[in-house]
Order: C-alpha cells, then sequence, then structure tokens
C-alpha cells in the first residue's frame, strides 16, 4: 500500500494555482505562440528563419531597428542629462512652490506621450501656431518639427519625469553624514556630487534610465503621428498587421520576438550593473534643503521653472484650444464649448468605455494585485518566485506587442476573445497589476510579522488574520499601487490599438483617430477630459494616502 502525503490545499494555495493558470494563459502561451509564429511562415512547413532573413537583409526594416534605437538612446541619454540635475537642485536646495511642481510633473509624465506629440504639432508644426507667428510676424523660419528631432523632443519632455522621480526618491534616502564626510576630505561641488551623491544613487539612475528606454522603445502613437518618414519598430509591427495586402502574424511575431529581445537584453545589463553597483545606506540622518542664494538661486530656479514649463505646456495648449472654435479642421474665431458638444455627441461610447473597462480592470488589480503582494512576501516558495516574474514579465513587453499576441492566441479556437472587452480588460490588467503589485509588497514588507503571529496564536486563522489584520495595514501602498495603474489604464493606447473594434474604442483611441483624421478640436476636448480625470485622480490619491508625492 502506497504511504501517501496529504495535500494541503488552503486559500492561499488556491490563490497560487489560480494565479500561475491565469498568467500561463494569457501570458505564457501568448509569448509561446508569438515564438512559434516568428520561426514559421505562410505556406512554409516546419520551423524556418525566412522572417528573420528578410529582415535583418532588409535596408527598410533594418533602419527601423536602427532607427528605434538611435532615438531612444539619445532620448535617454538626454533625460539623464536633464532629469538628475532637476531632481538634485529639488531635493537639494529650497525651491519656491516646489510641490506645485512636483504635482505638475507627474501630471506631464502620466499624460499619453502622443498627446504631446499631437500638442507639439499644432503648436512647431508647418501650419502650427508659433511656426506661423515666427514666421509671418519676426520672418523667422523655425526648424522642422517631424522626424527624429520631433520624435526625440517629445519623449525627452514627456519621459523625464521618471528619471526625475526615481532619483528624487533615492536622493532622500542618502544619508546627510555622508556628504559631510566627502567636504571634510576635500571633495566640493562638482567634485562632491560627481564622485559621491550620484555614485551612491547609480543604481537608481539606470532603473529610472531602463524604464524610460523601455516606454519609448515601445511607444506607437509618438513615431507614428510626428515621426513622418522617421519609421520604428512598433509602427512596423502595427503596418504588417494591420497591412492593405493582408496581415503576416508570422513577421510580426518575428519584428515582436526582435523588439523583445533588445528589452530584455537592455533590462538584464540593468540589472547586472546595478547589482554591482549597489550601495546599502543609512537613511537616519536624510538630507535637508539649503538656501542658495544670489545668481546661484536664479539659475536654480530659473533651470527648474524653464523645464517644468517645456513639460506643462502642451497640456497647457491643448485646455485652451479645446475651447476654440472650428468647423471640422479648421479653427474659427472665437472660443466656445462646441468641441465638447460634439464629443458628448459622437464619442460619449469611448468615454463610457474608457471608464468601464478601466473600473473593471482597477478592480481585478486590486483584489488580486493585493493577494499576489502578499504570496510573493509571506508565502515565499518556488511557485511565489514564479509569480513574481510573470507579474513584472510584461514591463518588458512593448504594448503593440502585446495586444498581437493576445490578438493571435484569442483571434480562433476554442476560446475567442477578439473583438471583445474581455480582451481589453484583460491586456490591462495584465501589463498594469506590476504597479499595485509592487507598491503593496513594499508596504507588506514593513509591516512587522510578528502582528500576524499574535492574530493566529489567539485562534485566528490566516485567512481571517489577512483580511482582518494584514490588508488593513496594506491599504496605503494598496490605494498607492491602484492609483497609478489606473491612470496608466485610462491612458493605455499601444495594446488597445491592436484590439479594439468599434464597439470598444477608448477615448485614447478615439483621440488618435480624430488626430488622423484632423479632428483637432474634439481630439483637444478628449485630451482634457483625460487629464481633467487624471487630477481627480491624483487629488484622491493625495487625500486617501496623507502623501505629498508618489513613489514610482
Amino acid at each position: 500500500m502506497f504511504n501517501r502525503k496529504r495535500i494541503r490545499f488552503d486559500f492561499w494555495n488556491f490563490v497560487t494555482l489560480f494565479s500561475l493558470v491565469f498568467f500561463g494563459m494569457f501570458l505564457v502561451i501568448p509569448v509561446g505562440k508569438m515564438i512559434l509564429y516568428a520561426f514559421q511562415g505562410k505556406g512554409v512547413e516546419g520551423f524556418t528563419l525566412a522572417n528573420f532573413i528578410k529582415f535583418f537583409s532588409r535596408r527598410y526594416y533594418v533602419s527601423a531597428l536602427t532607427n528605434s534605437i538611435k532615438v531612444v538612446l539619445s532620448a535617454t541619454f538626454l533625460i539623464i542629462l536633464f532629469g538628475v540635475p532637476l531632481a538634485y537642485i529639488t531635493t537639494t536646495y529650497k525651491i519656491r512652490w516646489k510641490r506645485f511642481i512636483d504635482v505638475l510633473i507627474i501630471i506631464s509624465m502620466l499624460s499619453p506621450p502622443f498627446i504631446g506629440a499631437y500638442s507639439w504639432i499644432l503648436m512647431l508644426g508647418r501650419n502650427g501656431t508659433i511656426t506661423v507667428f515666427f514666421k509671418n510676424v519676426l520672418g523667422i523660419s523655425l526648424p522642422d518639427i517631424y522626424g527624429f528631432q520631433g520624435i526625440l523632443l517629445v519623449f525627452v519632455l514627456k519621459l523625464f519625469p521618471y528619471i526625475y522621480m526615481y532619483t528624487k526618491g533615492a536622493l532622500k534616502k542618502v544619508d546627510a553624514s555622508l556628504g559631510e564626510a566627502a567636504e571634510s576630505l576635500g571633495y566640493h561641488g562638482i567634485k562632491k556630487i560627481l564622485t559621491v551623491d550620484l555614485k551612491l544613487i547609480t543604481p537608481t539612475i539606470l532603473a529610472g534610465a531602463t524604464v524610460v528606454f523601455l516606454r519609448a522603445f515601445s511607444d506607437y502613437g509618438t513615431p507614428r503621428l510626428i515621426g513622418e518618414g522617421y519609421i520604428t519598430l512598433p509602427v512596423i509591427i502595427y503596418q504588417e498587421w494591420v497591412s492593405e495586402t493582408g496581415s503576416n502574424a508570422y513577421f510580426a511575431s518575428s519584428v515582436a520576438m526582435i523588439m523583445m529581445t533588445v528589452a530584455a537584453i537592455v533590462f538584464l545589463i540593468q540589472q547586472q550593473i546595478s547589482n554591482k553597483k549597489n550601495y546599502t545606506m543609512s537613511s537616519l540622518n536624510p538630507p535637508q534643503p539649503k538656501q542658495l542664494h544670489g545668481i546661484k538661486n536664479f539659475f536654480a530656479h530659473f533651470f527648474v521653472y524653464f523645464i517644468v514649463f517645456l513639460a506643462t505646456l502642451p497640456q497647457i495648449y491643448i485646455i485652451t484650444i479645446s475651447f476654440r472654435n472650428n468647423n471640422g479642421m479648421m479653427w474659427t474665431e472665437g472660443y466656445g464649448f462646441g468641441n465638447y458638444q460634439a464629443v458628448f455627441q459622437k464619442a460619449t461610447n469611448s468615454i463610457l468605455n474608457t471608464f468601464k473597462f478601466g473600473i473593471i480592470a482597477i478592480f481585478i488589480v486590486i483584489i488580486f494585485g493585493t493577494l499576489f503582494a502578499y504570496l510573493t512576501v509571506r508565502r515565499k516558495n518556488i511557485f511565489s518566485k514564479i509569480l513574481d516574474v510573470f507579474v513584472m514579465f510584461p514591463y518588458v513587453i512593448p504594448g503593440t506587442i502585446f495586444g498581437l499576441i493576445l490578438l493571435m492566441t484569442y483571434n480562433s479556437g476554442p476560446i475567442i476573445l477578439s473583438g471583445t472587452a474581455a480582451i481589453i480588460i484583460i491586456s490591462y490588467v495584465i501589463r498594469r497589476m506590476a504597479y499595485t503589485v509592487r507598491s503593496s509588497s513594499a508596504i507588506l514588507r514593513q509591516i512587522n510579522p510578528n502582528i500576524e503571529e499574535a492574530s493566529i496564536s489567539l485562534g485566528y486563522s490566516s485567512l481571517p488574520t489577512f483580511f482582518n489584520v494584514t490588508m488593513p495595514a496594506m491599504v496605503p501602498g494598496i490605494i498607492s499601487g491602484a492609483i497609478l495603474s489606473w491612470i496608466t489604464i485610462i491612458n493605455e493606447l499601444s495594446s488597445t490599438l491592436m484590439l479594439y473594434t468599434s464597439k470598444t474604442a477608448t477615448m485614447s483611441v478615439a483621440i488618435f483617430q480624430e488626430i488622423n483624421r484632423g479632428g483637432y478640436g474634439t481630439a483637444a476636448a478628449l485630451s482634457t477630459i483625460l487629464t481633467f480625470t487624471m487630477v481627480v485622480s491624483l487629488l484622491l490619491f493625495f487625500r486617501f494616502t496623507k502623501s505629498e508625492e508618489i513613489d514610482l
């Protein structure tokens, strides 16, 4: 007779099993199918390298790869060049209206990049407001905004807040005594900053730079709107999938695999360097902002205000022109609410879809994100480690690719989800759950496990202990991650463009379509509604968490 071990199947085992099945269905299987498709072709039996040979043998596709890497690396370098000094100045020195500046930076960070591209086209395009003013009034022809320089401008001004927030958070944890010790050894000014302060936070800067690289590398909307002849890989993938001559899922999969490989290499390089340059510090003596005087004070304030002004200018301009009258594709005199009336007449469904899909997705994210965070922190085993990888892996998958692989997997077969709201909601949950899991995990690590042990010793099982003791203590972290997940969900464009139908279009998709059709007034009105939703979400975040900033 066999001696069988009794398998304990409690609530947490069920959650673990469910999470592995969920990510297996909507992450592992789609990625696996994409890899299989990449090595297949139309009318070709067995595995083939034809797709990759086609990609690397044609100049058009290779130039798209080099274009992507060139513009993203350039943007990342410039973002570090501006973002790190900005964070250092606002953290180390007293800057007036610093809290207001942080809110403006957060708003500019969380709005979709393609809206920034749209705004800069209206201001600096061939018939843009600023372009026409300089040409007609001052007789000066401004440089062309389209192509490489336009994409670079949008990326830098839209993504520098990531470096700013990461660097600022790290600088606040640097022990001030280290700086004092460096000064006693003769390190002052720039020398001290480069050899002590920045060296200590190098891993954090690299982490922020990786986020910037991945966000810019995966962006479809910006190159599509402002790139013109400057083609990047996300544009190639979309074109191959919706080609007028018939979609080529096999070739699109190979391009997606190349993109994922580049993203994974960048991520692994960052992890390797960060592990070698990781420093443990005590933050018992955090640095206190100092007061600058004279010319130094003037230039510090000028630098901060100028960068923030450029970052928020697209939002300000969009809100302003959303009230400007127009007759279709042409602006007319005067201001009013005509654009908003047009929006609620023809885009009401998109607005409702945005909130409906977003609310359902964030509800799922909060519930399972909280449970997954508990599994990865408190119940560590091989399965929780796998779950942790599954949660973070979508972070390196560009949105266009993720939408593509979901569509390929569930476009036929026993489970058909293409064209439904469910596939969009699943995409949101998978791609944005990391924010809530990460934030919930961070606060859970600060909660003493003895509190839970005391509850269990009083006769409560692990499940009531979690819901009555642990989860209430996690609320600030849950809300923090949920707000960030919510804002990124309602702004999502790349994956939604691959998945939507006429009945499931969202505000981001509607804005993108209106821009392409030349409906700038309605696009501006929709963008303003999206911005207003973000501001309200941030205010709710500050209200419920009693916090003054968002930690990434």
